[in-house]
């Protein structure tokens, strides 16, 4: 009977009908059936009609050689998927890259379709993070940006890999050229299918060790279709460092994990410590100024007595998110410094600097409202405010511990004068 239903699950999953394409915006969805329209229109152009056995040879290899490092990497790959968030970079571009550069570019398609449905199948099968139509649209991304690297190496007069060796500083620039396409146009292809895009380049494209860890990959990929222009044996000598990359990659996400706050997604007290710390080592070196906030939520015991505590830590997490809103940019790192307390540093932050943030968050909180569970059901709870004490490196002291003290002091102040209030730390005498 289980396995009947894991079938049964598996099928609805996957029938068209079903998809969670049709929950998201109509921008999303009109872009992900225009890339799947593109690509197959560009496969039945590209695609050759009498592949040669060269070809055939190498799209088997690098397909072969691909389904087994993700299936020797399938656990990983799984708890990657488990930790990330978007972007998501795959190994997959050590295989397809490759093929743009010693194949057709029909065949490429070929390949990218096989990678892909294994991986959708083996390692991202169960993860509710992963719809199908994610998978496909991916892939789709994939392809077109395949298409366009390819397009750039036939603009470069270099028809493969093995004349690029031929060609000399010609045939590298060539290859190098095709790899920054092929980059540039992952990044961008995949934006327009995100419900939510953001509004800086790091939300756009990533941070840099998404960037770099993509670059890697594309390096890999370059470095297969060497060795398969010199001799296919040579293509085993890459596995090794894939699989260490790939593994490479899950220790520094479980690291990135370690230092979050499950429940609001902000830094753990360790996590904003440690990046503190740099921010003041950083202002001492180069005579910088920068400002702290410790943020209280007023009256947060209330919200757990009348409505539980899932309630209050739905509440923590609009709280955690409307502080992240309300800052001015990734440098700016939020953590929970305990229960309904939370820290801000503020890098390169004047005196103004520090209070126009802190009165934009304390107005943020008072104007919220959070859907919360109650019962069987959902309630809407507003009225909410936060109390501020703000500290400047180095008036109000000459460490972070010294301007947590300073700031947990003015905090204090905040409260006794009514709450819902900014108090900066006076400076030292």
């Amino acid at each position: 009977m289980r396995g009947w239903a894991v079938r049964e699950r598996a099928v609805r999953e996957w029938a068209v009908r079903e998809w969670a394409l049709w929950q998201q915006p109509p921008r999303v969805v009109a872009y992900c059936l225009a890339c799947g329209l593109a690509v197959v229109s560009l496969a039945l152009f590209w695609f050759p009609l009498t592949p040669s056995r060269a070809d055939l040879i190498r799209l088997a290899v690098l397909a072969g050689l691909g389904i087994l490092q993700a299936e020797l990497g399938r656990h990983v790959e799984r708890a990657r998927r488990r930790l990330s968030g978007s972007p998501h970079i795959t190994m997959s571009s050590v295989w397809t890259f490759a093929g743009v550069l010693v194949m057709p570019i029909g065949l490429v398609v070929v390949l990218t379709a096989v990678l892909y449905l294994h991986l959708g199948l083996r390692s991202w099968y169960r993860l509710h993070r992963v719809p199908p139509f994610r998978t496909l649209n991916n892939a789709c991304c994939v392809i077109l940006s395949s298409c366009g690297a390819a397009s750039t190496l036939d603009l470069a007069g270099v028809p493969t890999m093995s004349a690029a060796t031929t060609m000399g500083t010609h045939g590298a620039i060539a290859v190098l050229a095709v790899m920054a396409v092929q980059f540039g146009l992952n990044a961008v292809l995949i934006l327009p299918a995100r419900a939510k895009i953001g509004r800086t380049p790091r939300a756009w494209f990533g941070g840099w060790f998404d960037n770099v860890l993509d670059l890697a990959t594309l390096c890999l990929g370059a470095l297969n279709a060497l060795a398969l222009a010199i001799s296919p044996v040579l293509v085993v000598a890459v596995f090794p460092p894939v699989l260490l990359l790939h593994r490479t990659v899950l220790v520094s996400q479980l690291e990135a994990e370690a230092r979050r706050d499950h429940k609001t997604g902000v830094y753990s007290i360790a996590g904003w410590q440690a990046h503190a710390e740099r921010v003041e080592a950083r202002a001492n070196r180069l005579n910088a100024n920068f400002g702290l906030l410790m943020i209280d939520l007023d009256h947060f015991k209330r919200v757990n007595d009348t409505y539980g505590h899932l309630a209050g830590d739905a509440v923590l997490k609009a709280i955690a998110d409307a502080i992240v809103r309300n800052v001015r940019g990734h440098e700016d790192a939020v953590g929970r410094f305990g229960g309904e307390e939370f820290v801000v540093v503020l890098p390169n932050a004047t005196g103004d600097g520090i209070a126009i943030v802190a009165e934009r968050i304390r107005t943020a909180v008072h104007e919220l409202t959070v859907e919360i569970p109650v019962g069987g059901g959902t309630e809407i709870v507003a009225g909410f405010s936060v109390s501020v004490g703000s500290a400047r490196y180095p008036s109000a002291g000459a460490t972070v511990r010294a301007l947590l003290d300073a700031a947990d002091i003015a905090l204090y102040q905040a409260k006794q004068a009514g709450r819902n209030r900014v108090v900066a730390a006076a400076a030292r005498a």
